[in-house]
């Protein structure tokens, strides 16, 4: 299962976060296992048996307010009640000042308690994002990842088959590399598997006979992406006699990557065969699909419509032989 601590969110994400500590570090130890977030209203109220306390606890407005509006000792309860639970940390926001009694009793269940200047939302937005990153699923594909014509390409297939000669030669014509050799892919929210590239390789790429080269330094910044959605994997390989390819399209193939389904095409290659052009279409005809055209579909409902035509004439002319 995946975790972080406390001691990495703050110093990992205070800056974005505008975090300030309140009562010092000795909470930086505990660990964050979920990546949602609570607030505790409701357990401020007296009403824990749903109370997600495993998770980072929210304090704003209406949390510090509802504790203003009860007397000395029944905020106390209420606090100690909450605190009661082992707590990862508490991020006060909105720029409130906590009461002293909150401080008192975070420190003594060494939980650390956070501020910042952010709002409610504002914060739940900015730490769901991070929060979703860091508990994502990722996985490492070898292969190379290709913007093209802004649908996410990922061609993958045997060692020396030619994925970076490929990918090269797209770059080339316009379209612009994510990653080459090791692409790292991350499943977020809704499906989505964004790839991106090796933080030590970056935008190079290694050609056999000629070694390591520079996209970047090579093609400018039009020539690269940082990060891209996979929405198709061409599978490369080697030309078989034997073996029957798609040859229509009707029949949809998908990869699993992740637990997600990804359109598939497996691509038979040989020398002189123009692999380059062919992926700009498969990337063409994806983008066709998002729009809702599917050209194979489309043909195949046309020629039973014609062929269902053809037998109701025949039928007819028949009917009138008789």
């Amino acid at each position: 299962m995946k975790e972080i601590s406390v001691e990495t969110l703050y110093y990992e994400f205070k800056n974005r976060l505008k975090l300030e500590m309140l009562n010092g570090d000795h909470g930086f130890d505990k660990v964050i296992k979920e990546p949602e977030l609570h607030r505790p209203g409701l357990a401020l109220s007296g009403f824990t048996n749903v109370f997600t306390f495993q998770r980072i606890q929210i304090m704003g407005n209406t949390e510090l307010g509802y504790l203003e509006t009860q007397p000395p000792k029944q905020k106390e309860a209420s606090i100690r009640k909450v605190f009661g639970f082992d707590l990862p940390c508490v991020i006060v926001t909105d720029n409130n000042f906590p009461p002293q009694i909150l401080v008192d009793v975070a420190n003594e269940r060494k939980v650390t308690l956070f501020r910042t200047e952010l709002s409610t939302t504002h914060v739940i937005q900015l730490l769901s994002y991070y929060l979703d990153n860091k508990f994502a699923q990722r996985t490492t594909v070898h292969g190379s990842m290709v913007d093209v014509y802004g649908i996410g390409v990922l061609l993958t297939g045997r060692s020396g088959i030619g994925k970076s000669e490929i990918a090269l030669d797209l770059v080339e014509r316009g379209h612009r590399l994510v990653a080459d050799d090791v692409v790292h892919i991350t499943r977020q929210s809704e499906g989505i598997l964004i790839s991106i590239g090796s933080e030590v390789l970056k935008h190079h790429m290694e050609i056999r006979g000629i070694g390591i080269i520079d996209i970047r330094s090579m093609f400018g910044v039009r020539g690269i992406r940082l990060k891209k959605r996979v929405e198709v994997e061409v599978r490369l390989e080697d030309w078989q006699e034997d073996k029957d390819y798609e040859r229509v399209g009707l029949v949809e193939k998908t990869s699993s990557i992740l637990g997600v389904e990804v359109p598939l095409v497996n691509l038979p290659i040989f020398p002189g065969k123009n692999v380059t052009v062919i992926i700009e279409v498969i990337a063409l005809n994806q983008l066709l699909k998002v729009y809702g055209v599917h050209t194979a579909q489309e043909f195949n409902d046309r020629l039973l419509q014609r062929m269902q035509t053809a037998i109701d004439v025949k039928d007819y002319i028949y009917f009138d032989l008789e």
